[in-house]
């Protein structure tokens, strides 16, 4: 796409040069604003059996929004600051984790006070071009943010915003030729996503497989005695997991978070690993330290060793990660949970496969952990697990195969994220070119048209 055949500087610094027949102006002058509000959460008549959608800032991601999760009463609406908000208009989120997100709205709706309505003058400017204006925009929005952990923006930082304006008809023919290409780069997206969570249930099913029925597809069967796992390999067993661990420190929770008191920790020795470790599988993280002297004390008994297993125990329960040599000496701590397997029965790696892979681990866990579906685990309940175990030569062999498969898998999904990241700042970068006049869309005529 060609540039413009001219153009002139601009004395806004977020638009240095713009074609010479385009303008610019603040928001206050092509659009009125206005904030919604939150009617009493305690007032049941506000809420019960509403109708009226109602949208948080976190509704608002980028993108149009086609529905509402929570509904307001007419009392409700009544009865707070919260507004109607008229379809095909752009939303601003003011605060905290959200804030210069921005949303499409596609149905008529009303919205908390951290959303600013950008309610246009159809006289003066395209409301989908202001959608795409204001997603260029977002960097200028955040350097208005003023404040601590929710830092934000207010209405009249959203009204003097300074945008660019074309002639209202350029504004049509720029939304149209985003619209028609940003609609084919979705579309690409989402194959390319729903192709990632294909490949993850082929990976599962690799897995799966392998850990329950072997490498051997004319292996003769038995019934395993479990319900809920069917057939196993006859020469296989299923044992609980506590007579597969080491004698010798086979399980064991990190000490209480009261004996790891941040004013007796250090900033070098014997390094304190914990869940984000785990869940992130990047032990690198954290900075947490005891003295080695106090280590070979009070801690030496949770020493982490080559080849143990970490499970997360508490929130995101279940992760679990195969600890190795290359990283720093440490210990564990309360939130996570180590097992040590007999190396002579049992291969930990194995377990860590299950434990995050296997459906069959999977229901067992979710049939026995405390509270809730998956809301805590502990030692009793790991130990108590039923696992279908080969002999260790034969889980070597299985380690193989899933190892070869998954990197086989992973290295297509991997090249499909990359995929996905380059399309989306592709479609970003064609936003910005043209609602900043970087391109002329002017001779650009709609396919779907013709």
């Amino acid at each position: 796409m060609k540039s413009y055949p001219k153009y002139k500087p601009s004395k806004i610094v977020w638009y240095p040069e713009i074609p010479e027949n385009w303008d610019y102006c603040k928001a206050k002058h092509i659009a009125n604003t206005y904030a919604g509000g939150t009617p009493s959460t305690v007032v049941d008549s506000f809420w019960h059996n509403g109708d009226i959608p109602w949208l948080p800032s976190g509704k608002l991601q980028n993108c149009e929004i086609t529905s509402a999760e929570k509904f307001i009463t007419q009392e409700g609406l009544n009865g707070s600051s919260t507004k109607w908000i008229k379809p095909n208009t752009v939303l601003v989120a003011l605060t905290g984790a959200t804030c210069a997100n921005i949303g499409y709205l596609t149905f008529q709706a009303c919205a908390n006070q951290s959303v600013i309505a950008i309610d246009e003058n159809p006289e003066k400017a395209n409301s989908r071009f202001l959608y795409y204006m204001f997603l260029n925009m977002r960097s200028q929005i955040l350097t208005h943010q003023t404040g601590g952990a929710q830092a934000g923006i207010n209405d009249s930082d959203v009204k003097n915003l300074y945008l660019l304006k074309p002639s209202l008809e350029e504004q049509i023919k720029i939304a149209d030729y985003l619209d028609y290409k940003t609609n084919l780069i979705d579309a690409t997206i989402e194959k390319k996503k729903r192709l990632i969570e294909l490949l993850k249930e082929k990976r599962q099913a690799v897995i799966n497989e392998a850990v329950t029925k072997g490498l051997n597809p004319n292996a003769p069967m038995k019934d395993s005695g479990v319900e809920w796992l069917g057939e196993i390999p006859d020469n296989w067993e299923v044992k609980k997991v506590k007579y597969l661990l080491s004698s010798e420190n086979g399980i064991k929770i990190g000490p209480f978070g009261s004996a790891l008191k941040l004013d007796t920790l250090t900033d070098k020795g014997i390094k304190i690993y914990g869940q984000g470790n785990v869940i992130k599988d990047d032990f690198t993280l954290g900075h947490r330290y005891i003295d080695p002297e106090r280590f070979e004390k009070d801690f030496k008994q949770y020493e982490i060793l080559d080849g143990d297993i970490l499970i997360t125990m508490m929130g995101t329960t279940g992760k679990s990660k195969v600890f190795n040599s290359s990283y720093e000496k440490g210990i564990l701590d309360s939130h996570l949970l180590r097992l040590r397997f007999n190396e002579d029965l049992f291969d930990g790696r194995l377990f860590s496969i299950l434990l995050e892979q296997s459906d069959y681990v999977f229901q067992q866990l979710a049939l026995n952990s405390v509270g809730s579906i998956m809301a805590g685990l502990n030692s009793s309940i790991v130990k108590e697990l039923s696992i279908v175990t080969p002999k260790l030569e034969i889980q070597k062999e299985i380690l193989n195969y899933i190892d070869d498969n998954c990197k086989i898998i992973d290295t297509i999904s991997s090249k499909i994220l990359s995929q996905i990241e380059k399309l989306q700042t592709y479609r970003q970068s064609l936003i910005s070119e043209a609602v900043t006049g970087k391109i002329d869309v002017r001779a650009w005529h709609n396919p779907k048209n013709k």
